[in-house]
């Protein structure tokens, strides 16, 4: 099969459109002909690597996967070939406590497809059974791509982590990224008010059809400054973060008595300033997070179904034009997900 590959980490140049031979299927397996695969910044971070980390090489990228059954393990009775599916990233167990009591997400044993295991840059990928959803018949498997990742991280840091009740204001930065695009339409769900940020005005434009409230675009603001401006100076009482280095400290400070921040990322930087004065003295809640258990994934879908949540869609490419994607995402010219079509 025609797969994108890396057999070392370094820059966009690594990644190599080739040959590679088709995964193998186990018994409680399913191979799914990828039909489209969304990108996101763990793409890149995986790519670059890090210390520790360890991957069987040549490793596969693509966590967020569309496709359709192509066959099955012979313990696998429910799904047929032919079958429209979106894949569930995570990884897990399945028998440890947190497994079973529907944390899956926090198993000692998490891992990633696309990050620790091979993923969707290629015509096929073989999951276990438990990792298969259907997709939503109203949307193109390219918005089905969009949301299995960043839908579910969205809502896990919103929904499960900060608990944003009706009524309350969120800052969601970079709401021109995937996460970002959904974190504001989670948040207005909830019956909340959504301060987006963003470096420009198509982008702020975009987000405001989305739902936002108010739109600040970081490049030519203070974005702190603003939020004060908007607020009358009452701030905000959920920070969505997942910036970093960059933000991060003027995102605390956007903060009110009792207020939470909430992170999945940090694509500026991973040091970030902190006065722990701050943090005890205001009663601030600093949450982290990152994807979320497989049961709320089917929750997230049942809303694309009634169409109160859509996937965001920046564009499609060829999966050969990875690098090119890559490039695009690490210079945010995209609103939504670049997504690849095998």
């Amino acid at each position: 099969m025609k797969a994108v590959v890396f057999h070392q980490h370094g820059d966009e140049q690594v990644l190599q459109h080739t040959d590679v031979a088709e995964p193998s299927v186990g018994s409680r397996d399913v191979l799914v002909r990828v039909k489209a695969v969304a990108l996101n910044h763990l793409d890149i971070f995986t790519r670059q690597g890090w210390p520790g980390l360890k991957l069987e090489l040549p490793h596969i990228l693509g966590s967020d996967i569309a496709g359709v059954v192509e066959r099955v393990g012979p313990e696998v009775g429910d799904l047929a070939p032919g079958a429209e599916v979106l894949v569930n990233p995570g990884l897990s167990c399945g028998a440890c406590e947190r497994c079973l009591t529907g944390e899956d997400n926090l198993c000692r044993q998490y891992r990633i497809i696309g990050e620790h295991v091979r993923g969707g840059y290629a015509e096929f990928v073989s999951v276990p059974r438990q990792n298969i959803l259907p997709k939503p018949a109203r949307i193109t498997f390219a918005e089905a791509a969009c949301l299995p990742r960043t839908y579910l991280t969205a809502w896990t840091m919103l929904v499960r982590r900060a608990q944003v009740r009706p009524g309350e204001t969120v800052l969601v930065h970079a709401a021109g990224s995937g996460v970002g695009s959904a974190a504001v339409q989670i948040c207005k769900l909830l019956g909340a008010k959504v301060i987006a940020t963003a470096s420009t005005e198509a982008k702020l434009q975009r987000a405001r059809q989305l739902g936002a409230d108010h739109t600040i675009n970081y490049v030519e603001k203070d974005f702190l400054d603003e939020v004060k401006r908007i607020t009358q100076r009452r701030l905000v009482d959920v920070v969505f973060e997942h910036v970093g280095a960059a933000t991060f400290e003027k995102s605390v400070a956007c903060l009110p008595y009792g207020g939470r921040l909430v992170t999945c990322g940090a694509t500026t930087g991973y040091e970030a300033k902190l006065d722990l004065r701050v943090l005890f003295y205001k009663r601030i809640s600093l949450l982290g997070s990152t994807m979320g258990s497989k049961g709320d994934l089917f929750r997230v879908l049942q809303l694309v179904e009634e169409g109160k949540l859509k996937p965001v869609l920046d564009r499609t490419l060829p999966l050969a034009d990875a690098a090119q994607a890559h490039r695009l995402m690490k210079d945010r010219a995209q609103f939504g997900n670049l997504v690849l079509i095998p």
